[in-house]
């Protein structure tokens, strides 16, 4: 059994996968794939030309989500989709809440500006209207999305069923890239979601996702609450 994730590992979605399967306890090899400039013949792997893909020895699988709905029915334990039919709901609903609800979002109109142009581009810094843009969505734009994660976590640890789920690793991975650009909720505004991040950030499995993502993180320098 070889398992290989494909992808630039800076990926909310390729870290998502990954933090899946370190939570699951597999061994896997991360295979890096820069979207933008994809390898020859990347188009059979991936016909939509994303990433993550992902191979279980000869078997390829497509998209983040159905990436991880395999892995729990090809390696159920530890669970980490909630049995009840209804907490199963709500995980999906937060797993989809952040992927075509706040991803789309800040990864475009903050991450994408304020550090990969910059990288690709070979500049120092971003462009001071781009950053200008960036702060304008975040004031005006994610707050929707970071009150309503900060109402349905309430006082609890996880969002679903009292432990850990796809709705956590979920939620938590795209707050790494809005990281990244330099900013997070305000912890007085969002303290229950800025603690629950931190606990997430925090564990072994984020820790293992993150380790090589250096040259994207400078900007996390700028957050101080």
């Amino acid at each position: 059994m070889a398992l290989t994730v494909l992808g630039g590992g800076v990926s909310p979605f390729v870290r998502k996968v990954r933090v899946f399967l370190a939570e699951k306890g597999l061994d896997y090899q991360h295979e890096n794939v820069n979207p933008f400039g994809p390898p020859e013949g990347w188009r059979e792997i991936s016909p939509l030309g994303r990433i993550p893909a992902f191979k279980d020895g000869d078997k390829i699988i497509n998209d983040s989500s159905v990436i991880c709905a395999y892995l729990e029915r090809r390696f159920p334990k530890p669970t980490l989709y909630p049995s009840d039919d209804y907490e199963y709901a709500r995980a999906v609903w937060f797993e989809e809440f952040m992927d075509g609800g706040m991803v789309p979002v800040s990864g475009p109109k903050t991450f994408f500006p304020l550090v990969l142009k910059p990288l690709f581009g070979g500049k120092a810094e971003p462009d001071p209207a781009d950053v200008a843009s960036a702060e304008k969505v975040v004031a005006e734009e994610l707050p929707k999305f970071f009150d309503y994660l900060e109402r349905e976590l309430g006082d609890n640890d996880y969002f679903v069923g009292g432990r850990l789920s796809i709705a956590d690793i979920a939620v938590a991975s795209p707050f790494i890239n809005l990281r990244y650009a330099g900013f997070a909720p305000e912890r007085k505004r969002w303290p229950r979601l800025r603690a629950f991040l931190d606990r997430m950030h925090g564990r072994p499995s984020f820790k293992a996702a993150t380790e090589q993502d250096g040259p994207f993180s400078k900007r996390s320098a700028l957050i101080h609450d």
